[in-house]
C-alpha cells in the first residue's frame, strides 16, 4: 500500500500522544508496529472469533518481538473483571515485565478488556490497539477509555489509558457481520448529531454505499469519526467537561443494555435506540422539533437500527439511568440536541420531566 493511502491522524495529548493508522491493508505492511513495539515482549489479546482470522496476520508484524497470544470468549457477557483476571493471570505466568505491551485485537470488548489489564498490570503496561469491527474503530480504541461491566451497570469499572498506537485496518470490515456494521453505524452518526451537520448530511446521502461497504465510504467516516473524536479527547482526556457529548445516547443506551441482558442488544444498538429517546425528550424540553426527530428516527432504521426500546419497567429504568457515570450531586446530567451537528450536556430539567417521559415512552 502506498504512503499516500495510509490515513494518519494524532491524538494530541502531549507525552501520552499516539497517532490513529487508517488503511486498506495494514495487517499485511511489514514493519508498520515496529516503531511502538522496539523489539519487546507482546501479549496479544483476542477472542475465539477474531483470533482465528486476524492473529496469523497480525503475528506476521510482530516478527521481531517475542509474542504469545490469550484468548477470550466472544460477547459483551463477558465484559467482567473475571475475564480481566485472566489476562492479568496470562502475563504473569508468561513473566511480563513493565517493558511488555498488550495488543489488543479485536472489537471494543476485547479492547476494553485488554486496556484495563494492562492498565493495572504492575500499574500500568503499555497496549497498543488493532480493533476489527466499525465500532471500535470510530470509537471505542480511540481515548483510552477502559473497563468492564457490572451487574449495577455498564463500564462502571476501569481506567483512562491511552494506547501506544490505533491500528485500523478497513479491509478486516468486510468480514464483519452485517449486524455489527449497523452497530458501528450509529456511533459515526452520533458524531454527526452532536458537532458536524454536514457529516450528518453526508451520511444520509451515502446510506447504501455504507451498509454496502464500499471501501471509499468507509474509510471517510473512519476518517471523519476519528478526527472528531481525537479533537473532543485533546481537549478534555478524563470526561470533565465537553467530551461527554460523546456519551449522546448512552445514558439512555446504557440503561437498555442492563435492562436487555448485555449481548442481547449491541452496544451500537442501544445507542440508537438511546439517541433516539434522547432526540424525543429533546423535543419535550423544546430544544428541537418533531420534524428532526423524525429524520433521526428515519435514518436510524435506514440503518438497520433499532429505534425505541425494549418493554422495561420505568422505574427500574430511571434507577439505571442513575449509575450513569455523568451523574453530579445525584443529577442525571444528559447529552440532548439543540438541532443537528449541536449537542448540549445539561441537567437543566425537572426530575419529573424525566421520570414523566420514560412513562410515555415504556406504557403504550
Amino acid at each position: 500500500m502506498s504512503q499516500s493511502m495510509l490515513i494518519t491522524l494524532s491524538v494530541d495529548l502531549g507525552p501520552r500522544s499516539y497517532p490513529i493508522l487508517i488503511g486498506s491493508g495494514l495487517l499485511s505492511q511489514p514493519m508498520i508496529l515496529e516503531p511502538y513495539l522496539k523489539h519487546r515482549d507482546v501479549l496479544v489479546v483476542t477472542n475465539d472469533t477474531v483470533g482465528p482470522i486476524y492473529l496469523a496476520p497480525l503475528r506476521s508484524l510482530l516478527s521481531k518481538s517475542q509474542v504469545s497470544s490469550f484468548s477470550l470468549p466472544d460477547g459483551e457477557r463477558h465484559k467482567t473483571m473475571a475475564a480481566v483476571n485472566a489476562v492479568r493471570d496470562a502475563l504473569v505466568a508468561g513473566r511480563y515485565g513493565r517493558d511488555g505491551v498488550v495488543v489488543a485485537l479485536g472489537g471494543g470488548v476485547v479492547g476494553d478488556i485488554a486496556g484495563f489489564a494492562a492498565a493495572i498490570y504492575q500499574r500500568g503496561v503499555d497496549f497498543l490497539q488493532v480493533p476489527t469491527t466499525l465500532l471500535a474503530q470510530v470509537d471505542s480504541a480511540v481515548g483510552g477509555k477502559t473497563g468492564v461491566n457490572h451487574p449495577g451497570g455498564k463500564n462502571l469499572i476501569g481506567a483512562f489509558h491511552q494506547p501506544l498506537c490505533v491500528l485500523a485496518d478497513t479491509d478486516t470490515l468486510q468480514t464483519l457481520p452485517d449486524r455489527e456494521l449497523s452497530a458501528g453505524l450509529a456511533e459515526v452518526l452520533k458524531y454527526g448529531l452532536i458537532t458536524d451537520v454536514a457529516f450528518f448530511d453526508w451520511i444520509e446521502a451515502h446510506t447504501q454505499s455504507l451498509l454496502q461497504r464500499d471501501p471509499a465510504a468507509l474509510r471517510h467516516v473512519i476518517r471523519r469519526s476519528c478526527e472528531l473524536k481525537a479533537e473532543i479527547v485533546a481537549q478534555d482526556e478524563r470526561e470533565q467537561g465537553r467530551r461527554a457529548l460523546l456519551n449522546l445516547g448512552h445514558t439512555f443506551g446504557h440503561a437498555i443494555e442492563l435492562h436487555a441482558g448485555y449481548g442481547e442488544w449491541l452496544h451500537g444498538e442501544a445507542v440508537a435506540a438511546g439517541t433516539c429517546m434522547a432526540a424525543a425528550f429533546s423535543q419535550r424540553l423544546g430544544l428541537i422539533d418533531k420534524a428532526t426527530v423524525e429524520r433521526i428516527r428515519r435514518l436510524y432504521s435506514r440503518l438497520n437500527l433499532p429505534v425505541d426500546p425494549p418493554p422495561v419497567d420505568p422505574g427500574k429504568f430511571l434507577a439505571a439511568m442513575g449509575m450513569d457515570k455523568k451523574v453530579v450531586a445525584g443529577q442525571i446530567r444528559l447529552v440532548l440536541l439543540d438541532r443537528i451537528g449541536a449537542g448540549r450536556i445539561t441537567a437543566d430539567y425537572a426530575p419529573h420531566d424525566l421520570a414523566d417521559f420514560l412513562r410515555e415512552q415504556f406504557v403504550r
